[in-house]
């Protein structure tokens, strides 16, 4: 392959990360998005790569065979999937195939809903950042209680990455804080710097 071009080291842009990836872009302000975008531009049309990018080939996709899914699998089940800024991480294309096989989908939110949906049959706590949010969640009682109440019940409940953390006894921040979790598991999770 040859090198067309080289792109210098550009504050504007780059995009800041902490520990688990990069911050979310709703944690920017609004025009955060598109002066990286015009800045790249930039820098793309100052390295003279520009016309080099009009002679690539266009990225052919192709239809895969996909198995149809089970449209009643999940047929009167309603799936609430805790969303706000400590619980972000999903798919789009996850939650379709759950409505796709038949679930109802609603969204609460860990730190400013007082309980679980009652129309829920089973929780999502996906990943995000519940560290960085570690007083408010722990500060919600009713929520916890919502949750453990859901879980002494026996109903299902995934809890992935940052929503495993929530579903802890503990959670301590990268700043050696400790803060009460939901307690559906024995365990402390303690955030820790990078190699840490």
């Amino acid at each position: 392959l040859p090198l067309w071009a080289a792109l210098k080291r550009d504050e504007s842009i780059e995009l800041p990360e902490r520990h688990l990836g990069l911050v979310q872009p709703s944690e920017q302000k609004d025009d955060w998005i598109e002066s990286r975008l015009e800045s790249g531009a930039d820098l793309l049309e100052e390295a003279g790569i520009l016309p080099f990018i009009d002679t690539l080939k266009q990225v052919q996709f192709v239809a895969q065979d996909i198995p149809s899914v089970c449209p009643d699998a999940l047929s009167g089940k309603t799936i609430a999937i805790a969303r706000d800024d400590a619980f972000s991480f999903t798919y789009t294309a996850n939650i379709t195939l759950l409505q796709d096989m038949g679930a109802k989908i609603c969204y609460f939110s860990p730190i400013r809903d007082a309980s679980i949906p009652t129309e829920a049959t089973a929780v999502w706590l996906p990943g995000g950042y519940p560290e960085l949010h570690a007083k408010a969640l722990s500060g919600n009682v009713s929520m916890i209680a919502s949750l453990k109440q859901f879980h002494e019940d026996g109903k299902p409940i995934l809890a992935e990455c940052g929503g495993f953390l929530y579903c802890m006894e503990t959670l301590i921040d990268l700043d050696g804080n400790s803060f009460d979790m939901a307690g559906l598991m024995q365990g402390t999770g303690t955030m820790k710097v990078k190699g840490g």
